[in-house]
This record gives C-alpha cells, sequence and structure tokens, in this order.
C-alpha cells in the first residue's frame, strides 16, 4: 500500500518546509506542496509533525554473537527504530571477535533474519589478521575497525608494524577506537595505589584520561596522513583532540573525519556522582569543558557526525566495583529525543543536527541513496512531535538490558513514526517486523 504523509515539516538539506510526502513501496516517490493519489494510500496526518531522513547511527554494539544476554540483533534493532534510528553500523567485538570474513557473513546472515533496522558491520582489526581485513569488499561493508585501546573485549592493536600495515593497505574506511593503553595503565596504578579497593567511578576520565585520548589519536591522524589512508575516528571525548580536525574542505572531500556520541555532547564529569557506573564509558565521560568544546567542535565542522557508541551490560553488570564494573551503556532508544532536547535549549538547530545524524553519516561512509529525504531515495524517515512529553521508565524501555541512563528524565519531544524502506516499522508506541532492514551499501 502507498502511504502519504500530510502537511508534514520536513527538515531537509538545511531548510525546513511544509509539504506532502509520498511513499511507493520502498522509496520516496514525490515531494510536493499537496500531493492527490489514486487508489488506495494509507494517509498520515503530519500537521505540526517534524520530518526527518532516519538517523544513521555509525557506531553500535549489539552483542551478537556471544553476549546476547546483555543484547541482541533482535531486541536493539528494535529499540533503535523505536528510537528514529532506522540504519546502524555494528562493532567486531563481539564473541568470537569478527576477525575473519566468515564470521563477518554470519553476522550479515543473521541481521537480514531478525534486524528490523537497516545494518552493516565492521570487520575487525587484530594484530595477525591483515590478510582477512584486505579481502574485505567496501562496496557491502562500512569499514574496518581499529581498538587502538583496549576498551571492552580482546581486540587491542597494539604491534606497531601491524598498525603500519593496516593504514598503508587498507584500500576503505578505517574507524578506530583511540586511546592509549601504556597511559590508561600507568594511571590506572596511581590511583589503585591512593584508593586501593575504594577507587571511585570518579576517578574513571583521571585514568583514561585527555593524554590517553590525545596521544592515541594523534598517532592515527600521523598513521592517516602518511599513508593517505581514509580515516574516522570514533566518540571523541576531549577539546584537545578537536584540534586535530579540519573543517577547511567539505566533508565529502576529508579524508580524515570524527565523530561525537551522545553522552560526551550531554554529560560531565559531575554526573558520576549520580549515576556512577551507569555513567561509565570509554572514553570516558570528561570536564564541561571538554564537553562544551566538542560540542563547539561539532558545530563548526571539525568533527561531522554525531552517534550513539550504543553498548548495553545487564544490570547486574553494572553494579559491581569500579574493577569489575564494565563499560558502556545503552542509547539508540533515547539519542535523538536527547539530542532533540539539544535542540530546545538552543544548542544547535534542527537543521544542523539532522545534518550531523542523518546526511553526514550517509556522505561520510559514501552510504548510497540514504540519509536525505529526497525523490528517489529509500524511504528511511522519521515523524516527531515536537511537543509531547514522556518519561523513561522501566515500562517504556526497550533494551533488552531493561535499564538507561535517562530513566526518570522528561524528554519534551517524542517519535511517533519511523520508516524503514518505506515499511512503517514503528508506530505510536508499537513496533511492526512483518519486514526486515536492509544490507547497506557504500560507494567506497
Amino acid at each position: 500500500m502507498n502511504t502519504l504523509l500530510r502537511s508534514a515539516t520536513i527538515v531537509n538539506e538545511g531548510r525546513s518546509f511544509v509539504a506532502d510526502v509520498l511513499i511507493k513501496n520502498e522509496r520516496i516517490a514525490k515531494i510536493a506542496p499537496s500531493i492527490s493519489v489514486q487508489g488506495k494510500a494509507l494517509e498520515i496526518d503530519a500537521e505540526g509533525l517534524l520530518l526527518i531522513p532516519g538517523v544513521i547511527d555509525d557506531q553500535v554494539h549489539f552483542r551478537e554473537p556471544g553476549l546476547t544476554h546483555k543484547g541482541e540483533l533482535f531486541t536493539e534493532s528494535r529499540a533503535a527504530v523505536a528510537g528514529g534510528i532506522t540504519s546502524y553500523m555494528e562493532m567486531p567485538n563481539t564473541v568470537p571477535n569478527t576477525l575473519t570474513q566468515k564470521l563477518l557473513q554470519e553476522k550479515y546472515d543473521r541481521a537480514a533474519q531478525v534486524s528490523l533496522a537497516n545494518y552493516s558491520f565492521f570487520m575487525g582489526a587484530g594484530n595477525d589478521n591483515l590478510d582477512e581485513v584486505l579481502r574485505t569488499d567496501p562496496k557491502t561493508v562500512c569499514g574496518i575497525k581499529i581498538f587502538m585501546g583496549s576498551s571492552t573485549g580482546n581486540m587491542l592493536v597494539d604491534n606497531e608494524g601491524t598498525l603500519d600495515g593496516i593504514f598503508a593497505q587498507c584500500p576503505m574506511l578505517i574507524a578506530t577506537h583511540c586511546e592509549d593503553e601504556a597511559t590508561i595503565r600507568h594511571n590506572l596504578e596511581r590511583y589503585k595505589a591512593e584508593y586501593g579497593d575504594k577507587m571511585p567511578m570518579s576517578a574513571h576520565p583521571l585514568i583514561r584520561d585527555v593524554e590517553a585520548c590525545y596521544l592515541s589519536s594523534s598517532k592515527a591522524v600521523a598513521l592517516a596522513k602518511r599513508h593517505g589512508t581514509r580515516l574516522h575516528i570514533l566518540h571523541i571525548s576531549t577539546e584537545k583532540e578537536t584540534h586535530l580536525f579540519d573543517n577547511s574542505i567539505p566533508l565529502a572531500q576529508k579524508r580524515i573525519t570524527a565523530e561525537a556520541c551522545i553522552h560526551h555532547l550531554t554529560f560531565n564529569d559531575s554526573i558520576y556522582a549520580t549515576k556512577g557506573a551507569l555513567l561509565k564509558w570509554n572514553p570516558a565521560v570528561k570536564t564541561e569543558a571538554d564537553r562544551a568544546g566538542v560540542f563547539k567542535a561539532l558545530l563548526d565542522d571539525r568533527i561531522d557526525i554525531i552517534a550513539t557508541d550504543h553498548a548495553p551490560h545487564t544490570w547486574d553488570e553494572k553494579q559491581g566495583n569500579y574493577y569489575t564494573t564494565p563499560s558502556g551503556g545503552p542509547l539508540v532508544q533515547h539519542a535523538l529525543p536527547a539530542m532533540m532536547e539539544h535542540v530546545r535549549n538552543g544548542a544547535i538547530s534542527i537543521e544542523r543536527m539532522v545534518e550531523k545524524m542523518c546526511h553526514a553519516p550517509a556522505v561520510c561512509f559514501n552510504l548510497q541513496e540514504r540519509g536525505y529525504v529526497r525523490e528517489d531515495y529509500f524511504a528511511d524517515l522519521v515523524l516527531i512531535d515536537p511537543n509531547s512529553p514522556w518519561t523513561v521508565s522501566k515500562e517504556n524501555i526497550r533494551y533488552k538490558c531493561g535499564w538507561s541512563i535517562f530513566e526518570g528524565h522528561s524528554f519534551q519531544s517524542r517519535i511517533t513514526h519511523t520508516f524503514v524502506n518505506g515499511h512503517l516499522a514503528y508506530s505510536d508506541g508499537k513496533l511492526n517486523d512483518r519486514v526486515m532492514g536492509k544490507r547497506l551499501t557504500f560507494g567506497q
């Protein structure tokens, strides 16, 4: 059945305007001030609602295979769609780590069966799998992921020769987690001597500090410049790192790009006092000056993309002490509402938010026919009511882990409808999983 969205306020390519949108099958058939349809069509009155392209999240950890007690492709893709995210790119630190083409294909096969959102998976780089990395197809895989810092899982690439070889030979986008492991270990020993078994969560940004991030990020940038590599640095968390990036050229021409995440744009280290382990991410949430500096770099285009780094752990896992509690938390359901709060508070315009969450990921990854409200593009679309308050509670959290750092927070904006490839996958609080998402393709 065709779908007609009536009188939506479309936010797209730097402007906002009211128009009708006709969806036929999987694609946007027409955008016009007024559209009449012959035959059967589902009509949705979108007057007063914002219509944006589906959010493209370039960094999630959906935990399948091997860690499905925390999350899985089935549950987390549904939480993403309920949050207005229509496409995601998932990371390789699952169990087993995605270090072979066979394991990579198994993830794609599973997603085809159960993922409500569109999907792609990063191929993982280790210290000894360069041959497998170089077999990756840049047309059907979003990129290569390197952990230049151990983070969660065991994929640390710390061999200098291996790093140089990957940057020199890889013809496609390399995404990096940048924290210097030697600095982290030194800081950990220092604070362990001070606090012993009583290490406070507030020590996390002191252990995984600014210098640990900057040393690793600057090393990645230097390697990319030396070899002409297409580099994308994930989850920038410090003001100092933002000066590594250039805003003098258009995004489509950049060889080195960067991403900021919801938690680094929203929280600062004062929140450890109330949220404790729930705020424990790698890289760490740091000072207000760092939060403001990252936000400033986002606005002036040194940082290109907003993502989530969705990384669920169970509630019980998050109740341990500093040493035993894993880093990471769930975000895909609440990322867009959280950014809409920044829009409401005047920190960013709605047009710039759409640019950073929808357009820029499509440009950065050369994603085909997605990321914009354009005729003939896939109908990945989200309707938002900007004046419909709701409160995050255990009853409406869709993550398998069952908790959110935003629990108890009231958002002013609500996602009312999400279309994935023209399929109305989410509407008025209900999911429709009759049609699965598609594998993303790239023009790399």
